[in-house]
């Protein structure tokens, strides 16, 4: 595939976090996709993902991803976005706040017979959280 494949490929699958088509999910990404996150678990296959988009959508429904800019050489992808949402269900412990939140996230997409095999993808949870007001509670003892 060519790099402008490969990119629309990676802007692709950040699209189904923004309209919820889990069913996208099936031909973005290779069913033995390996996804690893800044802790030190590692999620392995399609099903895994549809779960994750799931449960974000439900903790922040208007989910809004909008790329700023991506890069690709050889069979990797960088995607450089912003996420935005506003909290309508559970995120981590935390209940509805109805709180918008906006962070940075980087993803790397690794690209094989035209489908994403394995994934990076770091973001800064902690400032979402502290955009909820949860750190604040959590550092005062509430």
């Amino acid at each position: 595939m060519s790099l402008q494949s490969n990119k629309a490929l990676a802007a692709r699958a950040i699209e189904i976090w923004s309209t919820g088509n889990i069913k996208e999910v099936d031909e973005v990404y290779a069913s033995n996709c390996v996804s690893h996150h800044l802790d030190p678990q590692t999620s392995t296959g399609r099903e895994e993902w549809k779960i994750l988009i799931q449960k974000f959508r439900q903790a922040f429904p208007d989910i809004k991803e909008v790329i700023e800019f991506q890069v690709a050489e050889g069979d990797k992808v960088v995607t450089h976005l912003t996420f935005k949402g506003t909290q309508k269900g559970r995120f981590d412990e935390v209940g509805p706040t109805n709180k918008k939140v906006s962070t940075h996230v980087v993803v790397i997409d690794r690209i094989e017979d035209g489908k994403i095999i394995e994934t990076w993808t770091a973001w800064d949870k902690y400032g979402v959280l502290e955009q909820l007001g949860a750190l604040a509670l959590a550092h005062h003892g509430h």
